[in-house]
């Protein structure tokens, strides 16, 4: 690991320093996989909701670690897709990479946007999820689009925020036990008839999920103060934090609720909270879930626009999605399309689906990176940058291969469909690149 660091020149403002940048990783890693899906895995793991989430941790680290040396090596918004352009030397190859974070990107900002539109804001008025779905992706694009410290800004209250609520699920489930309540046995259950390896290895994928929101920050590194110092240091730290506090919400979830209480609602910690017997008012919860999700789909819709940004300005999307606004230095164009792409997906209306399919494409993404890491080892840059030990990305890369087997197969074919309009907008775009230079 190297502490000196010249960062590459970028049109983007560079205002973000190592809290905001821990913040900002912990605020997406700590969002909506917690507070929306911690109910879909316990039908797949019963009441042992800590060992899918600690394995997906160990699994997370892996591929981070090739991303802390990808990022510091390449300090550049674009993340995979520039990795991949340099090591696979292939447009099509670094596009599709691309593309699938993309997706990734607005697909999980559709499903956060349904999740926020759910049960939790429920609690205060009955509303059609769609149509406030919408308007919610509307609200996040505008202060996208005000600037990157406005962004940060909100993100650091908001993760302050929902930190809080989870320490609050832990806190009264820790009342519940000292009472007399509670059942610690289930925290060792499985579902009848199902292996313990097994239950973990179907859990992970869900709880997967949960980390997967370390990636965004790639897209933000040209807007980073001392990328090869910071960026590491924050993304190990925020990852390590997320672990401490996601098992013991599954520790707490567990011993508070049987698993099929905890399947059965929409609004999981909601229940424990009311499960535990401690005063804590509903609506004061729901509030906090509320501004998780809120903040989960912030930092996605972030990460959205500037990764479209940065394809553009590598020649792998129309040079348009590059425009920055002149005062605010915010690629308004790139944001603007990543979110009503946004708002067309919240009418597939499947949280489920739509969190399983975010996995699918992220493990493509991830398998490329890992690759790249072993690939571009003989690829020297003028700056110090973090090294990661070669072993981690060839552990990395079995990781994505073991839970891409575990995918079914609606995932596949809907996975499939967005690969496939990825490729139909990538050789559009190169055949209105070309038409343009005979033109000129």
């Amino acid at each position: 690991m190297s502490t000196t660091d010249t960062p590459a020149p970028s049109r983007l403002r560079r205002g973000i320093g190592g809290p905001l940048l821990f913040a900002f990783i912990l605020g997406d890693v700590l969002g909506a996989g917690v507070y929306a899906l911690m109910g879909v895995l316990s039908e797949r793991v019963g009441g042992m909701l800590w060992a899918p989430l600690l394995a997906a941790l160990v699994l997370a680290m892996l591929t981070a670690g090739s991303y802390a040396e990808l990022v510091t090596k390449y300090p550049r918004a674009g993340g995979a897709a520039v990795f991949a352009e340099r090591a696979f030397k292939n447009k099509l190859v670094s596009f599709l990479v691309g593309f699938s974070m993309l997706a990734a990107g607005v697909v999980s900002a559709a499903g956060l946007s349904i999740a926020f539109a759910g049960q939790y804001l429920q609690t205060f008025v009955e509303v059609p999820v769609v149509p406030v779905a919408i308007v919610f992706l509307a609200v996040l694009a505008a202060l996208n689009a005000r600037g990157i410290r406005e962004s940060m800004g909100a993100n650091f209250v908001m993760t302050a925020i929902e930190v809080s609520g989870l320490v609050i699920v832990v806190v009264v489930v820790g009342f519940l036990l000292a009472g007399g309540g509670g059942d610690v046995s289930r925290v060792m259950e499985v579902p009848e008839g199902t292996g313990v390896a097994s239950a973990v290895l179907a859990g992970a994928i869900i709880a997967y999920y949960s980390f997967v929101g370390f990636e965004t920050s790639a897209n933000m590194i040209e807007e980073v103060k001392e990328p090869s110092k910071m960026y590491p240091r924050a993304l190990f730290a925020a990852l390590g934090a997320a672990g401490v506090v996601y098992v013991l919400v599954g520790l707490a979830s567990s011993i508070a609720l049987p698993p099929e209480e905890l399947s059965s609602s929409s609004g999981p910690l909601l229940a424990v909270v009311e499960a535990s017997g401690v005063a804590v008012p509903s609506w004061l919860f729901s509030l906090i879930a509320l501004i998780a999700v809120a903040n989960g789909a912030l930092l996605t819709m972030i990460m959205a626009s500037r990764l479209t940004y940065g394809m553009a300005e590598q020649g792998l999307l129309p040079k348009a999605l590059s425009r920055v606004l002149p005062r605010r230095r915010t690629p308004w164009v790139a944001i603007l399309a990543t979110t009503l792409v946004a708002m067309l997906l919240t009418l597939v209306g499947d949280l489920a689906l739509l969190a399983e399919t975010v996995v699918l494409l992220l493990l493509f993404v991830f398998l490329s990176a890992n690759v790249s890491v072993l690939v571009l080892r003989r690829d020297r840059v003028e700056h110090d940058h973090f090294r990661v030990w070669t072993f981690v990305p060839v552990l990395g890369i079995a990781s994505c291969v073991l839970l891409l087997s575990q995918q079914t197969l609606r995932v596949w074919i809907f996975g499939a469909i967005l690969l496939a309009i990825g490729v139909v907008l990538y050789f559009v775009a190169r055949w209105a690149r070309q038409r343009g230079e005979r033109a000129a």
